[in-house]
């Protein structure tokens, strides 16, 4: 390495011993496209002196051929290290650099500006107390730079750093700085972070990076002192009080029973300060005891704060499982299955409402859905606005419905129990990150309708919809009602379409009348009103079918107007396709396939269709089809074309 501390030679132990009590500081750097993130964070640490000499003479090298400032180094090799990067002289996925100086240690997480690499931004600024968000002189305020300023907000990021870099090509202006400040105020000010700095840099020559420039002496604090440079405001940021001390999580990532005399909860403590003896309570189960044990790889602790992975031990055997949270006694968690969150969308396919995905809250998995979104926002104007779904690098505050309650947090109270992804259960892909807003009075599963029922009951909700079976088979659920006379040709084209349909892959059902009357029907007779029931039980059966995303096709005679409309009533505007079997009565009598004609000719079945009970034609069938002038398969062709 080209510099290393005096006391290395001197006095090892005592170096290792402060070098592992400075504080950590982890940020990132984002903003547009070619706004010299890479470059600044070369620069940081060359001029820390916390470069090894063989990766500068490795990075000189490829300057030559890899290289985009001419003769000079190009300090953002360090950290463009894919041939991708190198060759375009962009960012494209997360880099992370550790240095350090004699007041604080840093991780530094680089992230691109390219806009279809967001979701990349996203992940880097989840675990940074700071972002350092470059802003070209030249070009101003971006759209990227107002979309990472947000995401940066969003995520709880406290401490933002707008740097304006390559102050070099503008001559060090101070009017042209200026300009910039006040185009960004007015997004400064729409920004919930309580501490955000203005600094004029340029990286590639190294001005208010490390040391402060003599070419900008009129870069000044409030108070008329000289401005501090970039490197002195990351050693001097105030982060201590950024984490929640005061409410006490710890989610039980792994149950630890090595032996029969051991049973501990091992996670990471997400907030609050945890000390054996201490009452704590788990949920959901909301049984209590007190911590026995704080035990470490290195040995126990009398005190744990935030960030620290540890193993408890409790004084009484109590359940507790994974995906369990410890919290204080005395605090109050909500227990909840539906939620208001903020969601970064990650995925080329867009965030469909309705449809059921994986969600990983802490170290809790189970199922749940986005049931609406109440709205997108406009990165360039924060401004809210409709949105049916949400595209890829899209925000939205949404709302979040699981399968079973769970404990939440807001976000901006405790970051590691108020933040969850998104996972697409078919390909175990990420496609999004939330951070939870407020937790939602969760509905009951049932809900009081009106109706005619004979028995107290009450309507309960299904938590797979009809919108989630249409997108596990690929189509929705439909009836195709046949209508007509008997012999007309009903059943002959339901089963035609069925076999039609079937080889088109769609899932279908076939009703028929006859069939139907030997058994769920079999205690009916052939009166009006039998009929009427008749037909009102057919047509909830479908109904089901079809909320299960089944096509299901009926056959029946349904003389009656009134009973079919009843039916139809049942189903969506597009949902109850009714086809009218305009066959002329008299071939069908002459058909009589069944011989029923003949038998009510002779007076042996009463009230039968056509001959001694009216059959009442649609007056607005989706098809009116004619088996006597009409081939099958020109029937079949208009179905489909109708479904």
């Amino acid at each position: 390495m080209s510099h290393a501390s005096p006391m290395i030679a001197d006095n090892i132990e005592q170096y290792l011993q402060e070098h592992e009590n400075k504080d950590l500081l982890r940020f990132i750097t984002c903003g547009s496209v070619d706004d010299g993130k890479s470059t600044l964070i070369g620069r940081l640490l060359h001029d820390s002196k916390m470069i090894y000499e063989d990766q500068l003479a490795a990075i000189t090298q490829a300057s030559k051929t890899s290289g985009t400032t001419g003769d000079k180094v190009d300090l953002a090799l360090l950290v463009d290290g894919l041939q991708s990067e190198r060759e375009q002289g962009i960012t494209i996925d997360v880099a992370y650099r550790y240095f350090s100086t004699d007041r604080r240690k840093f991780i530094i997480a680089d992230t691109p500006g390219h806009e279809q690499y967001t979701r990349n931004m996203a992940t880097g600024a989840s675990t940074a107390s700071l972002a350092v968000i470059l802003i070209d002189a030249r070009h101003g305020v971006q759209t990227q730079t107002r979309r990472h300023s947000f995401i940066a907000d969003l995520l709880g990021i406290q401490h933002l750093v707008i740097a304006v870099n390559k102050m070099d090509l503008v001559d060090y202006s101070q009017a042209r700085f200026d300009e910039i400040v006040a185009e960004y105020q007015p997004l400064a000010d729409k920004l919930n972070a309580r501490d955000i700095r203005f600094v004029p840099i340029s990286a590639l020559e190294g001005d208010n990076v490390v040391n402060a420039s003599e070419r900008m002496p009129w870069y000044r604090s409030d108070d008329g002192q000289p401005g501090t440079p970039l490197l002195e405001l990351l050693e001097t940021v105030e982060i201590s009080h950024d984490s929640n001390l005061a409410d006490l999580r710890l989610p039980v990532q792994y149950v630890n029973r090595p032996n029969l005399d051991f049973r501990g909860y091992a996670g990471t403590l997400a907030a609050g300060i945890l000390r054996p003896g201490q009452t704590v309570r788990a949920l959901p189960s909301g049984k209590t005891s007190k911590v026995e044990r704080i035990v470490t790889f290195d040995g126990d602790l009398n005190v744990a704060y935030p960030g620290q992975a540890i193993t408890v031990t409790l004084e009484d055997e109590i359940d507790i499982s994974r995906g369990d949270w410890l919290v204080g006694d005395q605090e109050q968690v909500p227990l909840v299955s539906a939620f208001e969150s903020d969601i970064v969308w990650m995925h080329e396919t867009p965030l469909e409402p309705g449809k059921l995905y994986d969600i990983k809250l802490a170290t809790r998995d189970l199922a749940g859905k986005v049931t609406a979104i109440d709205y997108q926002v406009d990165v360039n104007t924060l401004e809210q606005r409709h949105a049916e779904y949400l595209d890829l690098n899209a925000i939205g505050r949404c709302r979040v419905e699981l399968t079973a309650p769970i404990p939440v947090d807001d976000y901006r109270t405790s970051p590691g129990t108020g933040s969850f992804i998104v996972i697409d259960r078919l390909t175990n892909v990420t496609v999004g990150a939330g951070m939870i807003h407020k937790p939602l009075d969760s509905e009951l599963p049932y809900e009081y309708r009106t109706h005619d029922s004979k028995a107290d009951v009450v309507w309960n909700r299904a938590s797979v919809t009809p919108a989630m079976r249409a997108q596990i088979k690929g189509h929705a659920g439909k009836c195709v009602w046949f209508t007509g006379f008997s012999g007309s040709g009903k059943s002959t084209l339901a089963n035609a379409l069925e076999v039609e349909l079937n080889r088109r892959g769609y899932h279908t059902m076939l009703l028929d009348g006859d069939n139907i009357r030997h058994g769920l029907c079999k205690d009916l007779g052939m009166s009006e009103a039998d009929r009427a029931e008749n037909i009102r039980r057919i047509g909830e059966v479908a109904r089901l079918f079809a909320e299960a995303g089944i096509i299901v096709i009926t056959a029946f005679i349904s003389p009656f107007r009134k009973d079919r409309d009843n039916v139809r009533a049942l189903f969506d505007e597009d949902g109850f396709i009714e086809v009218h079997v305009d066959t002329p009565l008299d071939v069908c009598e002459q058909r009589d396939p069944k011989g029923l004609y003949q038998k009510a000719r002779e007076g042996k079945i009463k009230d039968f269709t056509g001959i001694n009970s009216p059959y009442e034609v649609p007056r607005a069938a989706e098809l009116s089809v004619n088996t006597e002038t009409m081939a099958q398969g020109e029937i079949i062709s208009q179905l489909l074309k109708v479904l």
